[in-house]
């Protein structure tokens, strides 16, 4: 976490894993997703999207799937964030 803070206050444009709102990337949109970004002055100032085979896509939609499961309950819940 450190290092994430140093990278934004000084502006390192540093490679990190973070879980970011997708709003397309990797065919994803409205979700939440651990995801590699380049952290600098303006938080994430870019979403790396990696080139992901068949069997991959599969996954990262499944987990997108259950993520998306979790808010609606949580929603119905009515609990935030």
């Amino acid at each position: 976490a450190a290092q994430m803070v140093e990278a934004i206050v000084r502006d390192q444009k540093r490679v990190f894993p973070v879980c970011a709102w997708l709003q397309g990337e990797y065919g994803l949109k409205d979700v939440y997703m651990g995801v590699p970004v380049i952290l600098g002055r303006k938080g994430i100032e870019r979403i790396i999207e990696l080139k992901l085979n068949k069997d991959e896509q599969a996954l990262c939609d499944s987990s997108a799937k259950a993520v998306k499961e979790v808010m609606d309950v949580l929603d119905k819940m009515q609990v935030t964030a």
